[in-house]
């Protein structure tokens, strides 16, 4: 059980890792490259870096969410079983 629950947590950090680094670093390259080629330093740059931070942030918030989502279900799922045990516990008797 333990080794299960490093194993979510893990793919959870790489999953929120990846939407906090790979947009930003999408977003410096395009924009470095961009004002290269339209000569328009640094405005392209910053532009660009803030619309990626704006999808880094909605990627992260969406990703949460679905996680606390998945947390909220399976402990009514635990509930639930725990429930239907000791009903059926207090039948026998």
């Amino acid at each position: 059980m333990k080794n299960d629950s490093w194993g979510l947590a893990l793919r959870i950090m790489a999953r929120i890792s990846g939407w906090i680094a790979f947009p930003v670093l999408l977003g410096v390259f395009l924009g470095k490259w961009l004002d290269r080629r339209f000569d328009t330093e640094p405005f392209l740059f910053i532009i660009t870096v803030a619309v990626c931070f704006v999808i880094s942030m909605y990627g992260l918030v969406i990703n949460a969410l679905k996680e606390f989502k998945k947390i909220e279900d399976e402990s009514k799922a635990e509930k639930k079983l725990q429930t239907e045990k000791v009903e059926t516990e207090s039948q026998k008797k």
